[in-house]
């Protein structure tokens, strides 16, 4: 839970970065950030994971660093209350998929849980334009698909893919997305220095957004992958509630419905 309420508010507060600079920017700096803020940890809590880990994660740290990015130029470009619950829905079905697989005990009423927490996430995402038309259609969603297959790899290879306590792999998933975004930014001649006005918003999203992956990590070494990942994915609630109080973006009634029933599905998880 604690991963979910930091990983919407790093969300929210990317986005509105992302407005202001180059999308590429942002993102390096943001995940920079986040990697020096880990660098303060891990010499105190860190693991003995196998090489096979470490590799995995860092690999998984790529696909994470193209996923953040996807997800700020959506956050920017659409509505935050649906770009985020999108990306949360696709992402989270890959280490729930393999949680399951792996055979992580669940009590009956945590699958129940685990099923309501997803339809939660389904409701916050859909809501209507002014002219009547399904969010599904606006600006932002096919990144926000693309993001969440990402993301979805990013969370399955550190679920999955660390096993050993610590957060070593951590680490070399997030060296991973700094040098993926530094070569692609490279490549693509982006401006590698972030806009000042956006400077505040990046430094706290870039250490936001490392809390909720070192929670996330605890989670699920700690924890069934499936619970930790459903739980995770409620991260939209926050983005939502921020978007509306800061940007003044509307709930809809199904979006409501949609914070209860996640609520409803937490306790379930929980119980």
């Amino acid at each position: 839970m604690a991963a979910a309420g930091l990983y919407g508010s790093a969300d929210f507060l990317g986005g509105l970065a992302a407005k202001r600079g180059p999308m590429l920017a942002v993102t390096l700096a943001a995940q920079a950030i986040g990697l020096v803020c880990l660098l303060g940890v891990v010499p105190f809590y860190g693991g003995h994971p196998a090489r096979a880990e470490l590799l995995w994660s860092a690999a998984g740290g790529i696909f994470g660093g193209i996923g953040i990015a996807l997800l700020y130029h959506a956050l920017a470009i659409g509505k935050m209350g649906v770009v985020s619950p999108v990306t949360a829905i696709v992402a989270a079905a890959f280490p729930v998929t393999a949680g399951v697989v792996r055979g992580d005990p669940l009590a009956w009423f945590q699958k129940l849980g685990i099923a309501v927490a997803l339809a939660a996430v389904v409701l916050v995402s859909l809501s209507k334009e002014d002219g009547g038309e399904r969010e599904i259609a606006t600006t932002g969603v096919k990144e926000a698909i693309a993001s969440g297959i990402a993301l979805g790899i990013l969370f399955l290879a550190l679920g999955a893919g660390q096993r050993s306590g610590g957060f070593d792999g951590l680490l070399a998933a997030r060296i991973g997305s700094v040098a993926c975004l530094l070569v692609l930014a490279v490549v693509l001649r982006v401006p590698l220095r972030p806009p000042r006005l956006a400077f505040g918003a990046i430094v706290a999203s870039g250490a936001i957004d490392m809390a909720a992956n070192v929670c996330y990590v605890i989670a699920a070494q700690t924890g069934a992958l499936a619970i930790a990942s459903v739980l995770t994915s409620l991260y939209p609630a926050s983005t939502v509630f921020l978007a509306r109080f800061v940007l003044g973006e509307r709930l809809a009634a199904v979006q409501k419905a949609g914070v209860a029933l996640a609520l409803i599905g937490v306790a379930l998880i929980a119980a």
